[in-house]
């Protein structure tokens, strides 16, 4: 059937009438949700229009009828962004063509509410469903084709019971189930729904192992190079869980230190910590095992490194981030992180200032095409034990002292690297440049010149200041040797004016003696006043 006047080719529901469902008859809209197509009553013959056709359904105040108005999608309008892609090329193909005819809307009346309101449920129904439908087709396009799981025919499989997967199967609800380990794949399978999920082997990047010690769970992780379908979603990250405690058990109403009771349940505690970490090391183990024996030497558990842990804000909360053998991840909290260090060319240390408490890192991937990943609010206290491990990790860094934008700052470097000039030290014009990465640390280098000036300025400089100084020492020597003349000459002339007053030893002995006299009468009068007083005060 043709719809909107378009040829077949584009939208087809039908191939002929013959085909159209026994209630689409008479005045009387209906909805074939199979077909995904909506029958409205033209000249008393129903004719059928895709659901990607329609661009909206409303229904307008009544009065003493009710109102049912849908648009359509037509050329010379914004489609939005919700339109479907075939049927923005649709448009798109036919908006000049002079012979094909758009019908803009069509509006219904009817004194009955009921047939009408039914309508609009039902398209408005169907309108969501296509979307989800044309959603998931979209993702699973993009998604590699993965090989089918062959079961281990083994009696003894490799198998964890009782685990939580995340993502969860459905929305809103806890996957819980068993995890077995096959011949090329691990298969999860739901204990109530019996859905499962398979990972293929071949399909794993890194696999981690993270044992709970101060943590409320304990978990295996597996990072894939392709994406698969869980429900509804796309992910790269699968994790399988077990909690030790609630994770909203609350901590805060300890009772007493020396409560027998609460003793017993730390006990409790400790020890459900210790078999869970047996228990999953064990299987790790195993599937290790099995992988290697059909030839997946991929699989390989990573246990991170608790010492080297860090807090750091990679999406939107602080999580406490921490480094493996090959990665930089944080597992516990949801969406997970997790960066292959051997894929990162270049990490870039912002606000790095004087004072700060914290600092920002990024990660600049060797493929300029994926946008940097920043982890931000790192404590400052953490930045000699980070560049040390990205040393060891054989990974360039620099410091900044500003917030950059890395949008624009890759698409400068992807122009640098196009013209072939990134690593040359030296622009088109000749002049010099500091290659690769080191320009984003100019402020930094021209701040340790100023600093070192000696070493940048050469020779020259620091033989310029040692005349200088030389200079300098050589006037104030001779300062010092005209300032001692002058001392000299100016203690002769003054001994000669006192010889010329005519004063000798004999009269300055004269008048110490006549003064000291003076001085000791003066302090005799003094005693003399002081003793009547005190005994006036004695009387009384």
């Amino acid at each position: 059937a043709e719809e909107e006047g378009l040829g077949a080719e584009d939208f087809s529901a039908y191939r002929t009438s013959e085909e159209f469902p026994y209630e689409a008859k008479g005045s009387a809209l209906h909805v074939d949700m199979e077909r995904e197509a909506v029958f409205l009553p033209i000249g008393g013959q129903p004719v059928p229009f895709h659901i990607s056709t329609i661009k909206n359904v409303m229904m307008p105040d009544p009065d003493k009828a009710t109102y049912l108005r849908l648009n359509f999608y037509t050329p010379g309008q914004a489609l939005g962004k919700d339109a479907p892609a075939q049927m923005a090329a649709v448009v798109a193909k036919h908006k000049q063509s002079e012979d094909i005819a758009f019908i803009r809307e069509f509006t219904f009346r009817s004194m009955s509410s009921t047939g009408l309101t039914q309508a609009f449920r039902l398209i408005q129904e169907l309108r969501k469903r296509a979307k989800a439908k044309a959603l998931k087709e979209d993702m699973e396009a993009e998604l590699v084709v993965q090989a089918k799981l062959v079961r281990l025919k083994d009696a003894r499989v490799p198998r964890l019971a009782d685990i939580e997967m995340r993502p969860a199967l459905g929305a809103g609800r806890k996957s819980k189930g068993t995890l077995d380990a096959h011949t090329n794949g691990l298969r999860f399978t739901g204990g109530k729904t019996g859905e499962h999920v398979d990972v293929m082997y071949a399909n794993v990047k890194h696999a981690f192992f993270q044992p709970c010690h101060s943590d409320h769970i304990v978990l295996v992780h597996f990072n894939l190079h392709n994406p698969i379908m869980i429900g509804k979603k796309k992910v790269s990250d699968v994790q399988f869980i077990t909690e030790v405690v609630e994770a909203s058990e609350d901590v805060g109403s300890r009772g007493s230190v020396y409560d027998p009771d609460e003793i017993e349940s730390e006990q409790r505690e400790r020890k459900m910590r210790k078999a869970l970490n047996r228990k999953f090391q064990e299987y790790t183990a195993k599937v290790e095992e099995v992988a290697k024996r059909f030839n997946f030497t991929n699989v390989e558990f990573d246990i991170p490194y608790r010492d080297l842990a860090f807090q750091g804000t990679p999406n939107r909360e602080m999580v406490t981030l921490q480094p493996t053998v090959h990665c930089l991840v944080n597992l516990t909290e949801t969406p997970p992180f997790v960066v292959t260090m051997r894929e990162v060319e270049h990490v870039h240390f912002e606000r790095c200032q004087v004072g700060s408490k914290n600092f920002d890192m990024v990660l600049i991937f060797k493929n300029y095409d994926l946008p940097p990943k920043m982890v931000s609010a790192v404590d400052m206290a953490q930045m000699d034990d980070m560049q040390e491990w990205l040393t060891q990790q054989d990974i360039t860094y620099t410091l900044g002292t500003i917030s950059l934008n890395w949008k624009g700052m890759m698409d400068m470097v992807r122009g640098f690297v196009a013209d072939g000039i990134f690593w040359e030290d030296e622009d088109e014009d000749g002049n010099p440049r500091p290659p690769g990465w080191q320009f984003l640390s100019v402020d930094d280098d021209d701040d340790d010149d100023e600093e070192g000036g000696e070493e940048d300025s050469g020779e020259e400089e620091y033989q310029a200041q040692s005349e200088e100084s030389s200079e300098e020492e050589e006037e104030d020597e001779e300062e010092d040797e005209s300032f001692d003349e002058e001392d000299e000459e100016s203690d002769y002339d003054e001994e000669e004016e006192d010889e010329a007053e005519g004063q000798d030893w004999e009269e300055l002995e004269r008048e110490a003696k006549v003064a000291d006299k003076q001085r000791d009468q003066f302090e005799a009068e003094e005693d003399a006043k002081a003793r009547p007083a005190k005994k006036s005060k004695t009387r009384r």
